[in-house]
C-alpha cells in the first residue's frame, strides 16, 4: 500500500492509502454542501413551488442515471461483488428504488393513471374519516412533496452520505422502506385491491430490505439493536406523517408548515444515534 509522510513542527504523520485518502475527504466535504444546495433548491420560495407540486417525481425519476453515475464515479470497488458489499452503493440503490417507488405512486402507475395516489389516498382517508362527500383533500400536493422528498429524499441522501462509517441512516433508509411497503401491501389485503404503489412494494422492497439486513448481520450480530431500532423510526416516521397531516389540514391545530418542518426534522433523526459503530 502506497504511503506518504508529512512534516510538521510538532509531529511526522506517515498516512496510508494516499490515493484513496483525497477522494473520500472531497466526498465528505462536498456532498454535504451538494445536500444543502438540493434542499434549498425544493424548499425555498425561489418561484419554483408550483411546478414542483405536479412535477417532483419526474424529477427523481430523471435524476436515477445521474445517482448511478455518482454512485459508480465515488466507488472504489471495481467489480461486481465488491459493489454488492459497499455501503455507499448499497445506499444509493435503496433511494433509486424508492424512486421506483414514487414513479408507480405519484406519477403513472400500473394502469396507466397519472398521480393517482393524490385522489386514491384522499378518497381513503375520507372513509375513514366517515366524510366521504367532503370536498377538503386533508392530503395536498404539497404535503405529498414534503413527505416524499423529506423521509426518503433527505433520508436517502443522509444515508450516502454518512455510509459506510455511520450505517444507522441507510438501516433506516431501509426501514422506510420496509414499513411503507409493508402498508401498500396489507391495504391491499385489507381492501382486495390494487393502491398505487403496490407493485414496486412486493418487486422491489420487501426483497430488497430483506437482503440488506441479511447482509448488515453477516457483517455483525450487534446491528440487530440499530434494525430494531430503525424499524421502530420508520412506524413513527409513518405515525407522524399521518397524525400530523390530519392534524394540520383536517383539524387545523396547526398551519402545514409546522407539519413539514416536523417531517424534516424527523428525517434527520437517524444522524443522531448509533454515531459510534460498535454500537
Amino acid at each position: 500500500m502506497p504511503t506518504f509522510t508529512i512534516q510538521t513542527d510538532n509531529a511526522k504523520v506517515t498516512c496510508l492509502n494516499n490515493i484513496h485518502l483525497p477522494l473520500e475527504m472531497h466526498f465528505q466535504i462536498r456532498l454535504p454542501l451538494s445536500i444543502v444546495l438540493l434542499f434549498s433548491m425544493l424548499w425555498l420560495p425561489l418561484g419554483q413551488y408550483d411546478f414542483l407540486l405536479d412535477n417532483w417525481m419526474k424529477i427523481g425519476t430523471y435524476a436515477v442515471p445521474f445517482l448511478l453515475i455518482g454512485a459508480f464515479a465515488f466507488t472504489e470497488k471495481s467489480t461486481y461483488q465488491q459493489l454488492l458489499i459497499d455501503h455507499r452503493f448499497i445506499s444509493t440503490v435503496m433511494l433509486i428504488a424508492y424512486i421506483l417507488h414514487q414513479y408507480e405512486e405519484h406519477w403513472i402507475d400500473v394502469f396507466g393513471n397519472y398521480y393517482a395516489f393524490y385522489d386514491f389516498n384522499n378518497n381513503f382517508i375520507l372513509h375513514a374519516l366517515g366524510k366521504p362527500e367532503s370536498t377538503i383533500r386533508p392530503l395536498t400536493k404539497a404535503s405529498i412533496l414534503m413527505i416524499n422528498t423529506s423521509l426518503v429524499w433527505l433520508v436517502g441522501a443522509m444515508a450516502i452520505w454518512k455510509s459506510p462509517k455511520h450505517l444507522f441512516p441507510s438501516i433506516a433508509m431501509a426501514s422506510i422502506i420496509v414499513v411503507n411497503g409493508l402498508v401498500h401491501i396489507l391495504a391491499a389485503i385489507v381492501n382486495w385491491t390494487y393502491n398505487p404503489g403496490l407493485l414496486t412494494s412486493i418487486v422491489i422492497f420487501v426483497p430488497l430490505y430483506f437482503l440488506f439486513i441479511q447482509y448488515v448481520l453477516s457483517t455483525s450480530i450487534a446491528y440487530k439493536k440499530q434494525i430494531i431500532s430503525g424499524v421502530a423510526w420508520a412506524f413513527l416516521a409513518h405515525v407522524i406523517m399521518v397524525v400530523g397531516l390530519l392534524m394540520a389540514n383536517w383539524f387545523k391545530l396547526f398551519p402545514e408548515m409546522v407539519y413539514f418542518i416536523l417531517l424534516v426534522i424527523w428525517s434527520l433523526v437517524p444522524l443522531l444515534f448509533f454515531r459510534n459503530a460498535n454500537q
